[in-house]
Order: structure tokens, then sequence, then C-alpha cells
């Protein structure tokens, strides 16, 4: 177990206060970015973004794609190809040079999809 407790944890009813805090942090952030899809049917997935600066590399800048969530009716409809597409081309004209995701490795489906992206496992948290 992660010392933030297992999935249970991870997510909380829609209505804890702690949602409304983080919205308010990510919104005034320059370097955050919440991108959410609607349809006609509501939320169709979500992801946020966030730009960091660094020191190493010249000053490189980083984007950081975290909170990637499709809706279950959407799920192979290459919807969530199209969101990680858009949000790497974000990180592009922010000029990050590099775009890392972060993801539960207990996600396999989840895990397998980004490998199928271009992304590369590089760091596995114990668990």
């Amino acid at each position: 177990m992660t010392p933030w407790g297992r999935r249970a944890r991870r997510v909380a009813t829609p209505t804890d206060p702690a949602y409304a805090e983080a919205f308010r942090a990510i919104e005034t952030d320059p370097n955050q970015l919440l991108a959410v899809v609607e349809d006609e049917d509501g939320v169709a997935g979500c992801l946020q973004i966030s730009f960091i600066p660094g020191l190493s590399r010249r000053g490189m800048w980083r984007g950081q794609i975290e909170s990637v969530r499709i809706a279950s009716r959407l799920r192979g409809a290459k919807l969530g190809r199209e969101m990680l597409e858009w949000a790497i081309n974000q990180c592009r004209q922010r000029k990050c040079q590099l775009v890392q995701l972060t993801s539960d490795k207990s996600r396999s489906d989840a895990l397998r999809f980004y490998a199928n992206l271009g992304f590369i496992a590089s760091m596995k948290a114990s668990s």
C-alpha cells in the first residue's frame, strides 16, 4: 500500500471540499490546464496538464499529463487517443521539450493504451 492509500482513497465523492480547493488552485495557476470534453450525454473525458519549468537541460520545460479519464461508454472509440494527441500538442505550443504521463500501475488497460501511444514506463513506484 502506498503512503496515500489504495484506489478507494484516490477518488472521493464529487462534493468533497478538497475538489473545490483543487479546482481553485488549478484555475489560478497559469501553468495548469484542466481540459474537459463533453458530448450530448455529458462529460466524455478529462485530463490535466502541468507545465513544469526546470533547471536541468538548460531550463527545459516539461509537460506532465495526468488524471486522464474517459467515460466508460466511450472507451475504445478513439477519444482517449484524440485527447492525448491534443494534450501533447498543447505541450509543444508551450515549448515543452519533454512530455511525461503519470498513471496508477494497477490500471493495466490504461498502461497498455499509453504504451501504444509511445509512452515508456520509466519509473514504477512500489505499492
